[in-house]
């Protein structure tokens, strides 16, 4: 059963069974120091009142849709970190993972964390996710990376389907044979993958979006069909889409209820229960919502977890393209030659 979890994570972490889950992925708040705050806008074209001018001088008006905030400072922040992984670590199966993502202020800090925690010969990866976007710092190399740390339950039994990895194309493609340009190389632990688009279809509105891409891979890679995926840092919840479009269980907690609104909203496909330990109302919709299922009925329709891959829908009468008979078809050609040496002559 899939699940969405509106809780104090520590709270209900410490609900779940030993070696209930599979795989854990958690992207915790980053400690930037900052309130992070993201916002939706809408930009319409509207004459002369508009509150902006655009391409070619014409007037755009653009409205605020929404605004979604988290405080991102901490003054203990290994500590608050420390009760949540030993649980993490509790909660895995023996042959389960922890993708553990950072970025650079805490990572060093966090990875001598893990390695108490877990013990350090669980280390198995340190993972870089690199990008290139945003602006550019005239003082020092700019900072265009996250960090993930993947750690083993167990060093010498852990889930690592290699043939579920994706491949992805040489740098140099002419200095393999075709057969391996066609196939395509595995990555390593440097993943360049863009961040989610600002207009993309991904964009959920959340402040901290991780790309489907990444939790994809870790996905496929790390768990099994029918098996559990935790995140309880969830936010957007890409890692319950990730799971639930590959065929996984997910369990995503989140202690923010705009976190909450956004998942329900974005993994209605996946039916999953919304469990409310606050008590309190969660969601516009209908207030405090205990099942979601009776939510999604008034949601807008989204593509079932296959869609991207299914097959295209046969063509009908009225789109499938008329295919001239060849009596036609030589007819037309002798017309064509008749008019051609009509003009040479």
């Amino acid at each position: 059963m899939n699940q969405i979890v509106f809780a104090d994570n520590l709270a209900f972490l410490t609900t779940l069974p030993e070696g209930s889950v599979n795989l854990v992925y958690i992207d915790p708040p980053f400690n930037t120091g900052k309130t992070r705050r993201y916002r939706r806008l809408e930009t319409r074209r509207s004459g002369k009142a508009g509150n902006r001018i655009g391409f070619l001088g014409k007037s755009y008006a653009t409205t605020e849709r929404s605004v979604t905030t988290y405080s991102d400072i901490h003054s203990d922040y290994l500590g608050s970190l420390e009760p949540r992984l030993r649980e993490a670590h509790r909660v895995l199966a023996e042959d389960g993972s922890l993708f553990f993502h950072i970025d650079y202020r805490e990572a060093h800090y966090c990875k001598i964390l893990l390695d108490e925690i877990f013990g350090r010969e669980s280390f198995m990866n340190e993972i870089i996710w690199a990008y290139d976007y945003g602006a550019r710092s005239r003082k020092r190399w700019s900072p265009k990376h996250d960090t993930i740390f993947w750690y083993a339950k167990s060093p010498v039994r852990y889930t690592f389907n290699f043939e579920e990895m994706d491949r992805i194309p040489y740098m140099a493609p002419g200095l393999v044979t075709p057969e391996k340009r066609k196939r395509g190389k595995t990555p390593t632990d440097v993943w360049w993958h863009t961040i989610v688009p600002t207009n993309g279809k991904e964009r959920t509105g959340y402040a901290t979006q991780k790309p489907l891409g990444i939790l994809k891979r870790i996905v496929k890679v790390h768990s099994r069909p029918e098996e559990t995926v935790l995140d309880f840092y969830a936010g957007s919840g890409t890692t319950g889409e990730a799971a639930a479009r590959l065929g996984r269980r997910f369990i995503l907690v989140d202690n923010n209820p705009q976190a909450i609104e956004v998942m329900c909203h974005r993994l209605r496909f996946a039916s999953p229960v919304l469990v409310n330990l606050h008590n309190r109302p969660v969601g516009k919709e209908k207030g405090n919502l205990p099942l979601f299922r009776e939510w999604n009925q008034s949601l807008p329709p989204f593509p079932p977890p296959n869609a991207a891959n299914s097959a295209s829908p046969p063509k009908t009468a009225s789109t499938r393209k008329k295919r001239k008979s060849p009596s036609v078809t030589r007819r037309k050609e002798s017309e064509n030659r008749e008019v051609r040496e009509e003009r040479d002559a």
